[in-house]
């Protein structure tokens, strides 16, 4: 470990036995337990965890990386220093077995067949693709039906496959989901994880992947191509030796920009922009293209490990004890890349290093308390969420605790403190009573509860408290919302800066502004949060009629495993 590193872990250990900033606020109540946990928290270890984990030192804690091992044995140090108990399988880790698949790009080659001859597309200038998850060479060719969203929702009475036939072929399909179906089904039907089984169910060999004008205003082709076959892809390999999520009826994949589509529909029934417009109106308008398109590509691959750390709080009840509250957040980012004014570190200081700052605060502000809360509390800290939610998803799998204990899930991902934060967003709340623990536990803070401001980046299915709900879970995800207390701010404006400059790039660094008193007092919300669920005289149960309620509930979800 570096000089530097070094100081930084020095300096978290003196805030943990106990800096001044240790103290809790001038004029605080200190009569019961909870507000000597909350006096525990301090912006000043909040800022000594993001300094040690985003520092460039650590190299953005690519999964798998000599860096991510670094950044889990410093949480696990933080966890037995707090006196948590190991809560992994190998003391406080839990590894995951995962298959790394990198693409050949000298290999991949989308081509174009009509009647007066081929096509073959550019590699990066006009498609990108990925590898395949077990294959080392596929190649598919087939006919090209276009199936709008792909999206088969008779409940909302909305289906692109209605008399349409895709066995053998060869689908291409837009992200998203129309901005006509309610938020919580928009984010459903948006997943990938939805529509690859769709067309899957329906016979399809291979898909293209459109990108609508709204993909398009969110994220350039630049921005989509920086990092073009640079990194792996990775999955998680189940106890049967299968790769997770992995469909071998689909031999081939890629996505086009807008120029490639617009070739692509050239001369069929329906032109690419006439696409787009039914795409936005949520029209279905599936259709034949009459154009046949080979997909293929070389692969290699790879088996390696990355660890879940995990550290556990015993309850201090003796039949609540056996159930378990999870605080999760994700270790890793997403290493090094292409240079951006020089910088190839892509240091996640937001993402997620003030997530797992967050975390790990919550877990020495409860482990202090004199008394510990009457149920269990689970803190993990996962790998493998940017290369799609892949510790979270193993451990939802296989949790090193009794499943049926699990009661619930709060996720913390990257929470932007760029302005002084007057509101708190909280994912998934309405889908069950945790909405009734949340707002006040923010209130308290003076945060506002606000609703889901960007429903079209369907946040919901996108972090690790996804991989809950699929297994039956009532789970939150909590950001700080748009709102600035200071009228000179536009907290929204400073959000999508974010979002369209710094998210996922190098400058996610220690340079970024931090407004320290918004995120101590979201500390102080969250650890209210995991308290209020501790001590609830019943579990989290979903609301009667809920949408993931519906499609996720636990008995649904174990029949499925068992199929």
């Amino acid at each position: 470990m570096s000089k530097m590193l070094s100081a930084l872990l020095a300096s978290v250990l003196l805030a943990a036995c106990g800096s001044g900033d240790d103290t809790p606020t001038a004029g605080a109540p200190v009569a019961d337990d909870t507000e000597q946990a909350l006096g525990r928290l301090s912006a000043a270890a909040l800022r000594a965890h993001v300094a040690y984990l985003a520092a460039d030192d650590m190299r953005g804690r690519m999964t798998g990386s000599d860096e991510y091992d670094m950044a889990a044995r410093y949480v696990a140090q933080r966890f037995e220093a707090f006196g948590l108990r190991p809560g992994g399988v190998d003391g406080w880790f839990q590894q995951v077995p995962l298959l790394a698949y990198r693409i050949d790009v000298d290999s991949a080659a989308v081509t174009l067949h009509r009647d007066d001859g081929d096509t073959g597309l550019k590699w990066r200038d006009d498609f990108v693709m990925s590898g395949d998850k077990t294959r080392a060479q596929t190649r598919v060719r087939g006919d090209v039906v276009y199936v709008g969203y792909g999206i088969h929702a008779p409940e909302l009475g909305y289906s692109d496959y209605d008399g349409i036939d895709v066995r053998g072929k060869i689908v291409a399909l837009f992200g998203g989901a129309p901005d006509s179906f309610p938020h919580n089904e928009r984010a459903y039907y948006s997943s990938g994880r939805s529509k690859a089984a769709e067309m899957v169910a329906r016979g399809a060999i291979g898909w293209i992947g459109l990108r609508s004008r709204l993909d398009r205003q969110r994220r350039s082709w630049e921005r989509i191509t920086q990092n073009a076959g640079v990194r792996p892809g990775m999955s998680w390999v189940k106890l049967s030796g299968e790769a997770s999520d992995y469909h071998a009826e689909l031999r081939g994949a890629a996505t086009l920009n807008e120029q490639a589509a617009t070739e692509l529909f050239d001369g069929t029934p329906i032109s690419f922009a006439a696409a787009e417009d039914a795409a936005a109106a949520g029209t279905p308008r599936s259709t034949p293209l009459g154009i046949q398109v080979t997909l293929q590509r070389n692969t290699a691959h790879e088996h390696i490990e990355s660890p879940n750390v995990i550290g556990i709080l015993p309850g201090s009840d003796p039949v609540l004890a056996g159930e378990y509250v999870v605080f999760s957040a994700h270790l890793d980012h997403i290493g090094s890349g292409a240079a951006v004014n020089g910088d190839s570190i892509y240091n996640g200081a937001y993402d997620n290093a003030m997530g797992v700052s967050l975390l790990l605060e919550a877990a020495r502000a409860l482990a202090a308390m004199p008394v510990a809360p009457p149920r269990s509390i689970l803190f993990v800290a996962v790998t493998g969420e940017e290369r799609g939610l892949l510790g979270s998803d193993y451990f939802a799998h296989y949790p090193t605790v009794p499943s049926g204990a699990l009661i619930a899930d709060v996720n913390l991902d990257m929470p932007l403190f760029l302005y002084p934060v007057a509101d708190v967003i909280a994912f998934g709340a309405e889908h069950s009573t945790l909405d009734a623990m949340i707002e006040p536990a923010v209130g308290r803070e003076g945060f506002a509860l606000t609703s889901d401001p960007l429903p079209e980046e369907v946040l919901f299915i996108r972090s690790d408290q996804y991989s809950f709900v699929r297994q039956g879970m009532p789970s939150v995800f909590l950001v700080p919302g748009f709102a600035s207390s200071d009228p000179a701010i536009d907290g929204r404006a400073r959000f999508m800066e974010h979002l369209q400059t710094h998210y996922h790039q190098p400058s996610d660094d220690l340079s970024r502004p931090v407004d320290w008193p918004s995120a101590l007092r979201f500390a102080r919300a969250n650890v209210r949060i995991g308290l209020a669920l501790a001590r609830a005289p019943q579990r989290p149960a979903w609301h009667a009629g809920d949408f993931f309620g519906e499609k996720f509930s636990r008995p649904k979800v174990r029949a499925a495993a068992a199929q």
